[in-house]
């Protein structure tokens, strides 16, 4: 008898730049991906019922990540993706959150598939990033079939 599982798991890179571009804070998290992103994924394999990742946001809730979350604790800023890569059986999303956009105490993060709404791919929890008006965030995120 075969038995066989697929599991999906990421992690995410944050980066955080002053004004002058120069590294003020920098943090390497392991993530969740959510039964509502699990669905995303099923969905995909037969057709395009559900849009693709497009988007990422952050927050300030340190609530922590569970697999019936559909939404960030408390969304402060949300951003297109930079770009979408696939190397053999990993996702890698980037975003970039400018300054003036997610200004906080940055505590969580999201994919999702809309620019307001939509579905929520992976969230996760982190020590406060504290991102002033002047700074840019820059989110590296790997998600990862196996």
């Amino acid at each position: 008898m075969f038995t066989e599982s697929i599991n999906v798991k990421g992690n995410l890179e944050v980066i955080l730049l002053d004004e002058n571009g120069l590294q003020k804070d920098y943090r390497q998290v392991k993530n969740l991906v959510v039964a509502v992103g699990k669905d995303v994924i099923a969905s995909r394999l037969v057709g395009n019922s559900l849009a693709i990742m497009s988007h990422m946001a952050v927050g300030s809730s340190n609530t922590a990540a569970t697999t019936s979350q559909t939404t960030l604790g408390t969304e402060l800023g949300r951003v297109a993706l930079d770009s979408t890569t696939r190397a053999a059986n990993t996702i890698t999303y980037i975003a970039t959150f400018p300054a003036g956009t997610g200004t906080g105490a940055l505590t969580e993060a999201g994919i999702l598939n809309a620019s307001s709404s939509g579905n929520l791919l992976c969230r996760t929890v982190f020590g406060i990033v504290t991102k002033t008006a002047s700074d840019t965030v820059i989110i590296t995120w790997n998600v990862t079939v196996a």
